[in-house]
């Protein structure tokens, strides 16, 4: 995408976090606003930081298709148009595949998967009518590998990354003038951990101890992942690493892949000194 400026911007998961920041960041450049949350009092919190910009706020659920379709009709009929759809709505799950159920995972995969696949199916219309149009999809470094612990999130960032690159490939076949960007963040200090929801079969310590973990880990301000992201955006980039680890992992993934994610949880763990979620730790053993 080459200019920003008069572009109308969706932005999902615009509460807080990345999203935020990107709200934040987007305005700045003088985009106009399309964002959406389930939280509506964050929501308005993120709508008081942008000042003059052009905004408007939708309180969206994008686990449900006739949410994000309606979501979608409404943009239209707000500004006619949309030439950024920011698929960055996410939640988090604490819990081996063991201490999860299914339940919980659908729920996960749900808003993390089906929640990018709706943004595109209901917004693809109106990018269609663009001459200059880009979609970013969130990844994660989870979804460049998999460690223990994180069996769910992995499932459906590994999957967001698949889904847009097939997207990106049939933008380029079919000469749609759609750019598809990965956001791959390694940790992002968001409140996805203290609202990730807790797997039937974790335990009150385990719990405390994985928020804890994300706490040490998460170093990077949404601030800085929405700088970078906007600009991999603006440089017409397929993939976006954000962080250090980030890209270590996409190296290791490549080098090593059989052994990638057992490789990058024990050398991130021992280089920061950190005591692992008992659960983590005992799938990290069966490796």
């Amino acid at each position: 995408m080459r200019e920003l400026r008069g572009a109308v911007a969706v932005v999902t998961g615009a509460a807080s976090g990345i999203g935020r920041a990107l709200a934040i960041d987007l305005a700045g450049r003088g985009a106009q606003l399309a964002l959406a949350d389930v939280n509506s009092a964050g929501l308005e919190e993120t709508r008081k930081l942008l000042g003059d910009a052009v905004a408007r706020t939708y309180v969206v659920d994008v686990a449900r298709a006739d949410a994000v379709e309606d979501f979608a009709r409404q943009v239209q009929k707000d500004f006619g148009r949309a030439s950024l759809l920011v698929n960055n709505a996410g939640v988090a799950l604490l819990g081996t595949f063991d201490q999860t159920t299914l339940e919980e995972m659908e729920w996960l995969i749900r808003i993390n998967l089906w929640g990018v696949i709706y943004g595109c199916k209901f917004f693809l219309p109106l990018l269609h009518r663009e001459a200059d149009a880009h979609i970013v999809n969130i990844s994660s470094i989870f979804g460049l590998s998999g460690p223990p612990g994180q069996t769910a999130y992995s499932t459906s960032k590994y999957a967001v990354r698949g889904f847009s690159e097939s997207l990106r490939e049939e933008f380029r076949v079919t000469g749609a003038p759609i750019q598809v960007t990965t956001v791959h963040p390694a940790g992002i200090a968001t409140p996805i951990a203290d609202q990730a929801r807790a797997g039937r079969g974790t335990t009150a310590e385990e719990q405390r101890l994985a928020k804890e973990y994300f706490k040490k880990v998460a170093l990077i301000t949404p601030k800085e992942a929405a700088h970078t992201i906007i600009k991999g955006v603006l440089a017409g980039k397929k993939r976006v690493m954000i962080g250090a680890d980030a890209y270590r992992v996409d190296i290791l993934q490549r080098v090593f892949p059989s052994r990638a994610s057992s490789m990058f949880a024990d050398q991130l763990l021992k280089r920061r000194g950190i005591e692992q979620p008992e659960s983590v730790a005992n799938a990290t053993k069966t490796i």
